[in-house]
């Protein structure tokens, strides 16, 4: 396992063909968009703005690895009825899409018979895991790297399983 974990968007950039993200948890506690989903839950309002300065970054990000080939898909795996911050989530996922991202969701219920590792994850080319560690409140307990072949094999055959199954953003309604 190495030793230190690159930035996100430099294990990005050295993707030569796929990035797959899933995502398992019913709230984030993420410290940067912390300000945004207050924000919604006063007023129902989330920027979505591509060009913004919160968006800019992830929009310029993806989009770059798409055009070089990248093919970048993101499953999630939520309860429903949902909670209020995967309905954050999935207000802002039109953001993702148009950066260039596939996005698909599972309800919870589907996923039960799947094998799923233990954490969230970014797979890279099918053999690069960054695992997402999180606190019990959401909040980031920062990532791991690993290039073992069993956690890459675990984490492609899961990611698959959920995408098989999940349905795409665009047709996905809250529950």
């Amino acid at each position: 396992m190495p030793s230190s974990v690159p930035p996100f968007a430099e294990l990005l950039a050295g993707a030569q063909h796929s990035a797959v993200h899933l995502e398992m948890r019913d709230h984030y506690g993420v410290a940067g968009e912390a300000a945004d989903y207050d924000r919604w839950l006063r007023t129902g309002e989330r920027d979505t703005d591509p060009a913004s300065s919160a968006w800019a970054p992830w929009v310029a990000l993806i989009s770059s690895a798409v055009a070089r080939g990248v093919t970048v898909r993101r499953a999630r795996i939520v309860s429903e009825p949902v909670s209020s911050y995967i309905r954050y989530e999935h207000a802002g996922t039109a953001v993702n899409v148009h950066a260039g991202e596939l996005v698909r969701w599972l309800p919870r219920r589907q996923a039960s018979d799947i094998a799923l590792p233990g954490n969230d994850f970014w797979l890279f080319d099918g053999r690069l895991v960054r695992w997402n560690h999180f606190t019990g409140d959401g909040a980031s307990a920062g990532p791991e790297l690993s290039d073992a072949p069993a956690a890459a094999t675990l984490c492609a055959d899961a990611f698959e399983a959920v995408w098989q199954r999940a349905t795409p953003h665009d047709q996905y309604k809250i529950q």
